[in-house]
């Protein structure tokens, strides 16, 4: 159930930053964040293989016979077990009035949006956080690592993949004892949030020169705007861009001589 959840937040992750991730790498440069690229793409090449052949059909065919309105339920209810975790990191990260807020969402949704089904919360204006312990760790001041493309899962890095094992224990579905119904859900969370992307990854088609290099560039960018809450510290080279350029002094204009009496 938990690993729904990683595949969920890594596709959402991404393809809600494709429209503002401006800049690709040719292939064949070699990006320090990806010392792995060599497995890297090859494990890519296998997600892609399975999700054209399995998993993508499926999507278009549930999205087919499944109205708007189940899927939007579908994709509230998880988001609200999502919640759950978000508020645990909250508080590793010190965000208590956050945690107060992410925790509220929970217990509205549960209670007035039939399970979750419908986002009370956010229609009354309680925004959706996104906070997992990958990101904990970076707040706490863990770089990155590497860049690391998991199987079936996705885009990761090595902070972020052994942050996901911490988050198994704060999952909700985690905690389902009947395995069908886990396994059940675990299937259905998959499908929907592929059939939610079918539409976004036209825009990775027709921007993309390297596909793999995309998804990289743009889950690497989202993480990091993640961590800094939208607020990612400026690089050196845009630090030098944001210098101002020293006011030109203007001559003052001569004054007129004063006439004598």
């Amino acid at each position: 159930m938990y690993f729904l959840n990683c595949k969920r937040v890594v596709f959402v992750a991404l393809l809600a930053t494709l429209s503002v991730s401006g800049c690709t790498t040719v292939p064949g440069d070699r990006d320090p964040r990806d010392p792995w690229e060599s497995y890297n793409r090859t494990i890519y090449k296998f997600n892609d293989g399975a999700d054209k052949a399995v998993l993508k059909p499926v999507a278009k065919a549930y999205r087919f016979v499944t109205p708007k309105f189940v899927r939007v339920g579908v994709s509230n209810f998880f988001s609200n077990l999502d919640d759950v975790t978000v508020f645990f990191n909250d508080m590793f990260q010190g965000k208590f009035r956050r945690a107060v807020a992410d925790g509220g969402r929970f217990v509205i949704n549960t209670t007035f949006g039939l399970g979750g089904l419908i986002d009370v919360a956010g229609v009354a204006g309680a925004p959706k956080h996104y906070e997992d312990f990958g990101q904990t760790l970076g707040v706490w001041g863990m770089g990155p690592g590497p860049y690391f493309m998991l199987p079936l899962l996705g885009p990761s890095s090595t902070r972020d993949a052994s942050g996901r094992v911490v988050d198994i224990f704060f999952a909700p579905g985690n905690y389902v004892r009947n395995v069908n119904a886990a396994r059940g859900a675990y299937v259905l969370n998959v499908v929907n949030v592929r059939s939610n992307l079918l539409d976004t990854e036209k825009v990775l088609d027709e921007a993309a020169v390297d596909r793999y290099s995309f998804l990289r560039d743009a889950y690497l960018q989202r993480r990091e705007s993640l961590v800094y809450d939208g607020n990612p510290p400026k690089k050196k080279d845009q630090e030098f861009d944001d210098f101002d350029e020293p006011e030109k002094s203007v001559p003052e204009k001569p004054k007129a001589p004063e006439k004598k009496n």
